[in-house]
């Protein structure tokens, strides 16, 4: 799988090439997927600066531009957060939307076994060795635990944001919380022990909070219960 620079003569063919293996992908899947893919690659096509490896727009802004609600926007970018697609360099805050970057290797590998569909050049180019800078030292994974499926619940998109954005943690605490209830605006996980959801309270309970208020805003409290 080739990564390239974002930037210089070869930039454009990177570019055409994300785009693509994503699209190549999105048609082979449901209809849920190919029009998740269809906005992602639209908000890219209009918004994304290459250059800077950056998106920074408002969910207003993205709402008009998909036709939707903003609280559609919310959910579809917390779903592309839970892939991997896309990344936070820098959260919002008051006046100052969320910065995002792209994750190209994590679209290409779940693209991968679409590639064959396209043509036989574009599979050898894409097969190509990985390109790295030498003066950068690859970091090593977080973790090894398995990435939870991504279900329909806002846990379930959640968690997986979890896995990828908190992996020192995820394993030990997040992994084994199961959605127990809604009550309102309190999600309600369920620890396998008392230890374990008295932990999660006291010490995690706003990192979890924050990751699911970007997922549903109307959460206004997670409560762990064993």
């Amino acid at each position: 799988m080739i990564v390239k620079r974002h930037t210089g003569p070869q930039a454009s063919v990177m570019k055409y090439d994300f785009l693509t293996a994503l699209g190549a992908f999105a048609l082979a899947e449901g209809k849920a997927s190919q029009r998740m893919c269809l906005r992602f690659m639209t908000l890219i096509t209009a918004r994304y600066n290459w250059g800077r490896d950056s998106l920074q727009v408002g969910q207003r802004e993205i709402a008009r531009l998909w036709s939707v609600d903003e609280r559609t926007v919310k959910r579809e970018m917390a779903k592309l957060r839970a892939l991997g697609w896309l990344v936070v360099r820098r959260q919002g805050a008051r006046g100052r939307v969320t910065d995002y970057r792209l994750d190209i290797e994590a679209v290409m590998k779940a693209t991968k076994p679409q590639w064959q569909a396209v043509g036989p050049d574009f599979e050898a180019r894409m097969q190509t060795e990985k390109q790295l800078d030498p003066k950068v030292v690859p970091l090593q994974a977080k973790t090894t635990v398995e990435a939870p499926e991504i279900t329909a619940d806002e846990w379930g998109v959640a968690k997986a944001i979890l896995h990828r954005e908190h992996a020192s943690i995820y394993g030990a605490w997040i992994q084994a919380l199961l959605r127990e209830t809604r009550d309102g605006d309190v999600l309600k996980l369920k620890a396998p022990t008392a230890f374990h959801a008295t932990y999660v309270n006291q010490r995690l309970r706003k990192v979890i909070l924050d990751v699911c208020r970007s997922v549903d805003a109307e959460i206004r409290d997670v409560v762990a219960i064993s």
